[in-house]
């Protein structure tokens, strides 16, 4: 072969080898999880690993499935999610968090979508447990989410900057939601998703604080309302019994929660 040839040959053979779908998933000290989550994206043509301050086994958990492990330490979600998305070379990313499953039927659709769709990004649809207990209706307004754009080609997403629940940006077509749903374990029983209530809410007071706008009391006060109607009657939270009841209380009591920390708490 000439040299010519082989100048030729060798961008089309690493074309070839180039992964079609890659999986990624961001981690703090997941080591309890993170390998029953790793071992149901083996269907990926890789696994990027984002390692964010860990102090516990991850590393040798995450380096058992994949050589792609970034390590690193970011102070908010979004940037960590990006560096991750940046570090995946497949066409198509998969977006998993260590609390997250990928069942079989949903490998399949992922697979299916990933050679035959058109569009730039797809919702997935989640099953959310707390425990052993599958809580369907009733998640959202910033407490919880029952699909999520996980599906994209790389360059269509992007996270925020926020310290909860950065915004994220979409670019290109949308397609067809997924039939297929991810399992989510969210929480492990009630106090476990208060003291995830807490969580939320001391990082909201953060984000509230660094854009110079609180809100008023007034304002959140009706949101109370709102939101609860959201969730227990909008997203048919009803339909979980107390559960339900619930979750629409704790998103109802988020911004309030949120507004309070940020106003009376030092920083």
């Amino acid at each position: 072969m000439s040299t010519t040839e082989a100048e030729i040959a060798m961008p089309v053979e690493a074309a070839r080898a180039a992964p079609r779908l890659s999986a990624l998933v961001v981690a703090h000290n997941e080591e309890a999880q993170l390998a029953a989550c790793l071992s149901r994206l083996t269907f990926a043509d890789e696994i990027v690993v984002v390692l964010d301050r860990c102090t516990d086994r991850s590393r040798d958990i995450a380096g058992e499935f994949t050589g792609e492990i970034v390590e690193g330490a970011w102070e908010r979600e979004g940037p960590r999610r990006n560096a991750g998305i940046a570090a995946c070379h497949g066409e198509w990313i998969i977006e998993i968090d260590a609390d997250e499953r990928v069942t079989a039927e949903l490998a399949v659709e992922i697979s299916t979508v990933v050679e035959r769709s058109p569009a730039d990004w797809h919702l997935i649809p989640i099953d959310n447990y707390v425990g052993d207990r599958l809580v369907r209706w009733g998640w959202g307004a910033s407490f919880g989410r029952s699909a999520h754009a996980g599906l994209f080609r790389k360059g269509v997403k992007h996270w925020g900057d926020q310290r909860v629940h950065p915004a994220v940006s979409l670019s290109g077509s949308q397609g067809p939601a997924l039939g297929a749903r991810l399992d989510h374990h969210v929480d492990r029983d009630i106090s476990d998703m208060l003291r995830r209530l807490d969580r939320y809410t001391s990082l909201r007071a953060q984000d509230l604080r660094d854009s110079g706008d609180i809100g008023s009391l007034g304002r959140n006060l009706r949101r109370i309302l709102s939101r609860f109607w959201k969730c227990y009657v909008g997203r048919r939270g009803y339909r979980e019994g107390a559960w339900g009841l619930l979750i629409a209380l704790c998103a109802a009591l988020y911004p309030i929660l949120s507004y309070l920390k940020a106003r009376l708490e030092p920083e």
